[in-house]
């Protein structure tokens, strides 16, 4: 007997949907597009107006680069999540973004050469970007777990800091920083956070951190933090022509600098689409990784043309992929039509914007811990019995954290200060420090094929353990049960059958190589 509705060549009818490519109902896919808005807003933005700060652009201007970024943050996430034939997009629900990255050199060279001079760097990267897309992508079978896992939790890791400083304030040294209401705020949107996934199932419990917001919000406006005079000033409709601050022009040591940071920017996409591809259950193969990557030096093509910013994949918005458990590529589809809109119109931008920064810092500081949460989810897929694969993600992870734990009171890395200006672009960077380190010692240790050492028969072990020895009674067990085999190891010859002893180990019965 068949159940209703079940017939014969049931078998034979349409290939289930991946979740990753399942289209919601127009209501879902809009309310949780929105809630990745709100998670990734106050990062993008940040970039723009640390920029302008920085360079003394007046309050215009800045709305300008915001207005921007905002414009090619959407393109880029539409691209990222729709695709463009055989040639761009990842396909995966993967939130493009400005890249932190870019704000040192964007400073360094404006400040020498002026803003033309960063633009034109910009779009050279970028088309620097798209040529290497395809071979960097080709380098996939190089970031394993042990790879991959170590650089999403340093990704995870080093944004606890700018988390820290939504919420309690940017600038270590001043009055008001760890303000006893910011410090409740972004406390109470993580606790508002926790209860929601805790109490609420099904749809109400993937908006979590979007009820969290939205309470926290207001919360906030009996402590004056939500201040809306600056959407009332904003305009219905306004974007920058193409070249606002002139015409590019080309220096070597700018354009040298800002494909240092192409090549970063890749790497920490490399290593969040490796993790929304894990969580996300689909496959991602290297021409997948390599429409994603190169929708990243498009997006840095675009922004020198419409003076914006490098994008790359949200490390937050791959968070919130973990934590509500919503795949859908076409939510992070319907995000970009936001952000588009955003950029557009900024007003609307201007309303996000709003939301106080203690508010956006508790929802942003759980995102940034699940993100560490999945890279030591990936660990556990490691081996790290008989191996030095412990000491790859020790030397790595001890490492790259030194960017982030030794900063000046604004949050600014210290620790690489006194090296030459391409030297802190590359390590400054606890991402880049982190990729480096565990790339190259997980070559070194587990791809790297040494010489083999001098053999047993040339006097490598003790006399006493001459070949044709018989296997002592508590040798042959013992030496199983201590010794661990493994592919990536190298090993000395035993004088005895089917044992072998880890160079520098020793056998059950004593006996060690010389």
């Amino acid at each position: 007997m068949r159940s209703h509705g079940e017939s014969e060549n049931a078998t034979s009818g349409p290939a289930p949907v991946h979740p990753v490519d399942q289209m919601l109902p127009a209501p879902r896919l809009a309310i949780l597009g929105l809630q990745h808005v709100f998670v990734m807003y106050a990062g993008a933005v940040a970039v723009p107006f640390i920029v302008g700060s920085a360079l003394k652009l007046d309050l215009h201007t800045i709305a300008l680069l915001v207005s921007a970024d905002l414009l090619v943050a959407g393109i880029a996430t539409i691209i990222q999540a729709v695709g463009v034939s055989h040639l761009l997009g990842v396909r995966l629900p993967v939130v493009a973004g400005a890249t932190f990255t870019v704000v040192s050199p964007m400073i360094t060279i404006a400040a020498s050469h002026g803003l033309p001079t960063v633009y034109g760097a910009m779009l050279v990267s970028g088309v620097f970007g798209l040529l290497i897309a395809k071979p960097f992508a080709k380098m996939i079978k190089f970031f394993p777990p042990l790879v991959a896992g170590t650089v999403i939790m340093i990704i995870g890791l080093s944004l606890i800091g700018p988390g820290a400083g939504m919420i309690a304030g940017h600038d270590t040294s001043a009055a008001d920083y760890g303000k006893l209401s910011h410090i409740a705020l972004g406390f109470a949107v993580i606790a508002l956070i926790v209860l929601f996934s805790r109490l609420l199932r099904g749809f109400l419990g993937q908006l979590a951190p979007l009820l969290a917001l939205a309470l926290g919000t207001l919360a906030s406006i009996p402590v004056h933090l939500f201040d809306l005079s600056g959407v009332r000033s904003a305009g219905w409709f306004g974007i920058a022509a193409p070249f606002h601050f002139g015409a590019p022009r080309f220096d070597a040591a700018a354009i040298v600098s800002m494909c240092i940071v192409m090549l970063v920017t890749y790497t920490e996409s490399t290593a969040d689409m490796l993790a929304v591809a894990e969580m996300t259950g689909k496959e991602l193969t290297d021409a997948d990784l390599a429409r994603g990557l190169a929708t990243d030096g498009l997006s840095a093509v675009l922004g020198g043309f419409m003076n914006s910013f490098p994008d790359t994949a949200y490390a937050e918005n791959v968070g919130l992929v973990q934590m509500t458990g919503v795949r859908s590529r076409w939510v992070v589809a319907m995000t970009g039509c936001f952000l588009l809109v955003m950029g557009l119109v900024p007003k609307v931008g201007a309303l996000i914007a709003a939301v106080p920064e203690p508010v956006v810092g508790g929802a942003a500081l759980v995102m940034f811990a699940t993100v560490t949460a999945v890279g030591v989810q990936m660990l556990r897929n490691v081996e790290f019995n008989g191996n030095h694969n412990l000491l790859v993600v020790a030397v790595s992870l001890g490492v790259g954290l030194l960017p982030v734990v030794a900063t000046d009171p604004y949050g600014n890395e210290v620790f690489f200060h006194h090296f030459p200006a391409w030297a802190q672009t590359v390590f400054g960077s606890p991402i880049t420090l982190t990729v480096m380190l565990a790339f190259t010692l997980n070559l070194l240790f587990n791809h790297l094929k040494l010489p083999p050492l001098r053999s047993v028969a040339t006097s490598d072990v003790s006399p006493a353990a001459a070949e044709g020895d018989p296997v002592p009674e508590s040798c042959s067990a013992s030496c199983v049960r201590r010794i661990t085999l493994s592919s990536h190891t190298y090993f000395w010859e035993s004088p005895y059958p089917g044992v072998s002893a880890a160079r520098g180990g020793q056998c059950g019965c004593g006996r060690r190589p010389r």
